[in-house]
């Protein structure tokens, strides 16, 4: 307690909103109308200036387009597109209409901004009372020239952090933002609402929930099906990764080098191209069928991506292919730094192989792995590339939406650029990222790797 309190008055600051709003004083709350007026009134004109000519911009924005931005939000229009006689031509003319996506990109892109507006402005704000609180002390109040100095100094992180976190804003938040909006939307091809939609609340996620509705029951088995496949691409690849890193690695083991240039060989070709070739070799007329057929094996062939049972256990093999070689090399470096006198103290006393593997090895190895394997679960709950390029998610029962091998992430493609149910796969998006989070919060918070972050004890 007394640590965390430590840290508390270590960076606490007397230049917050509140005392800026209670113990300013005029030239301070003036800034609450004027941004910058607190900084000009302290000789800081420039800095002032760029605070003002924000909120102008802002003041200027709001009265062109974003107040109606915000108005057109609760209805996300009305007026659809009209058909209209030219007597004077002899044609129909097309009046266009509203466009509900349109008019809720720029209502999410108008709050956005507001937002960043409201930050700024409670910048400024702070910003003059920290003028007002120097200048009553007596103590020196930066110029513009000043500032400038200190981005390159004792504030160089703000510098270079302001591009990438701008970019993570423009780029991954308010895609997700408006991912979100549309998922309380009936933005579908269903009852044709692709121009014009409205809200529904929660509806889209009560469809998607429900076992009464085909679409919740098909969310269900889906989501199942990809908890599997994660556990199992993961558990498998990282267990046959490690004893294949365990061999190479033995010291009777020649040539070391060689077999891992062999099993790592893989990965130098691109993966959409051995998929595709894999794809193509185990369809019904297949070169595996076809060799299978000729040899006299099978009379029939074999239903790699036709059964369902055949289908799932084919991915998660050729996933093993594609998989452990990356195993292999993150193990190799890890198994190399295990103290050697752990091992030679557990045969001094008897130990054979399985108990050094389960005592010594397998505990240090899932120390250190532990977020690698959380990154792995997830990378499989999102796997698109095996999935699709591989068996297109079939087989698909008649009048269903997804395959059953396909995840959540190869069926919101299904679902958005397939099947144009866009709000259902904004749900599935919001589903699928809630079903990592707490999967991965959950684990991590229970792993050694997180409650001992000083080191492995053995």
């Amino acid at each position: 307690m007394g640590e965390g309190k430590m840290k508390v008055k270590e960076f606490a600051t007397p230049y917050t909103l509140g005392n800026a709003v209670k113990k300013g004083d005029l030239a301070t709350k003036l800034s609450m109308l004027f941004m910058g007026a607190g900084n000009i009134a302290r000789g800081q004109i420039v800095k002032g200036l760029l605070f003002l000519a924000i909120e102008i911009s802002y003041i200027l924005f709001m009265i062109q387009n974003g107040i109606h931005n915000l108005a057109m939000m609760p209805s996300l229009g009305t007026q659809a597109q009209q058909e209209i006689w030219n007597e004077k031509k002899g044609i129909y003319e097309y009046v266009a209409g509203d466009n509900s996506l349109l008019i809720l990109l720029y209502g999410v892109v108008t709050l956005s901004i507001t937002a960043g507006f409201i930050l700024l402005w409670t910048a400024s704000l702070r910003s003059a009372y920290k003028a007002e609180v120097l200048s009553k002390n007596g103590k020196h109040i930066n110029s513009f020239k000043d500032d400038i100095k200190d981005l390159f100094n004792q504030n160089l992180h703000i510098l270079l952090m302001t591009p990438p976190i701008m970019g993570i804003l423009l780029f991954t938040i308010l895609p997700l933002i408006f991912m979100i909006t549309m998922a309380f939307t009936n933005y579908s091809k269903y009852e044709d609402h692709l121009v014009l939609f409205d809200w529904v609340g929660l509806a889209n996620f009560i469809k998607v929930l429900s076992f009464q509705d085909s679409m919740g029951q098909t969310f269900w088995s889906v989501l199942a099906w990809t908890l599997t496949w994660a556990i199992l691409a993961t558990g498998l690849n990282y267990i046959f990764g490690m004893i294949l890193a365990i061999i190479i690695n033995r010291k009777d083991t020649k040539i070391k080098s060689f077999w891992r240039f062999c099993f790592v060989l893989s990965i130098a070709v691109p993966q959409f191209v051995s998929l595709l070739i894999m794809r193509t070799m185990l369809q019904p007329e297949g070169a595996v069928n076809t060799l299978l057929r000729n040899v006299g094996l099978i009379e029939t062939s074999l239903p790699f991506f036709t059964n369902t049972m055949w289908a799932r256990v084919t991915v998660i093999v050729i996933n093993l292919w594609i998989g452990i070689p990356y195993t292999l090399l993150q193990v190799t470096g890890i198994l190399q730094n295990i103290p050697g006198e752990l091992y030679e103290s557990a045969r001094v006393d008897g130990a054979n192989i399985f108990t050094i593997f389960f005592r010594i090895t397998l505990p240090y190895m899932l120390f250190v792995t532990t977020p690698y394997l959380i990154t792995q679960f997830t990378g499989n709950v999102n796997n698109f590339n095996v999935i699709y390029l591989l068996s297109l998610g079939h087989p698909t029962p008649v009048g269903s939406t997804a395959g059953r091998t396909d995840l959540l992430i190869t069926w919101l493609y299904k679902l958005t650029i397939d099947q144009q149910y866009f709000n259902l796969g904004a749900v599935i998006g919001i589903m699928t990222f809630v079903v990592l989070a707490v999967v991965a919060i959950v684990t991590y918070r229970n792993t050694g790797s997180y409650k001992d972050e000083e080191g492995f004890q053995g």
